[in-house]
């Protein structure tokens, strides 16, 4: 999976703005609504609606009706893209390491 993917495009711009990121992060902890999340945060309401909307269309989070409310909370298949990005660096490092050792182990 290369990165000018554009959904992965999209997920890492819309979690390199720090308001975004700590609303994705309190989305994760626990699904809320906008004014929960605009509760303890100095932006409006308006203001975190438009930060969602971003996270919404990068697939990192969803919204769900509940009354009159949206709740909002992580999108899985959405995360499941940057996660299988990550992963392939981390099956490198991995393999690096292991080839590392074992080369150390053959020398002695």
């Amino acid at each position: 999976m290369a990165y000018h993917d554009s959904s992965l495009h999209a997920a890492f711009t819309a979690l390199a703005d720090p308001t975004r990121r700590d609303l994705f992060e309190a989305i994760a902890a626990r699904p809320c609504s906008v004014a929960a999340l605009a509760a303890n945060r100095p932006i409006s309401r308006p203001a975190v609606s438009q930060h969602l909307k971003v996270l919404r269309e990068a697939r990192l989070v969803k919204a769900e009706p509940q009354g009159t409310k949206r709740i909002y909370s992580l999108d899985t298949a959405g995360l499941q893209a940057i996660r299988s990005y990550l992963d392939q660096f981390w099956t490198d490092a991995l393999g690096a390491y292991s080839a590392e050792v074992h080369r150390r182990i053959s020398e002695t």
